[in-house]
């Protein structure tokens, strides 16, 4: 009989959780998106020339990020790659 009741607990406990963040989801994935659009800009200005404080460890990434540079262009409303020397889509 206690396992069920710490169960219902650890249950209720998980729901108010979830309706308590319901309203911010929206908010969160925005924020999360504005900062990887970021992210984003400062890596491909580095390939495009313009200096970047943060080159070094973004040079790391960058392999990381070439499988989402398409949704990253067509997302700024680009429909091609704006880099001549490399093409995604």
């Amino acid at each position: 009989m206690p396992g069920k009741t710490r169960l219902f607990f650890r249950r209720l406990g998980e729901l108010g959780t979830q309706y308590y963040n319901a309203p911010y989801r929206a908010a969160i994935a925005r924020a999360k998106r504005d900062e990887e659009d970021l992210f984003m800009l400062l890596v491909f200005a580095e390939m495009m020339g313009v200096p970047n404080p943060a080159a070094w460890s973004t040079l790391e990434l960058q392999p990381l990020l070439m499988d989402r540079f398409h949704e990253w262009h067509t997302r700024m409303g680009m429909e091609r790659s704006p880099l001549d020397h490399f093409r995604c889509c």
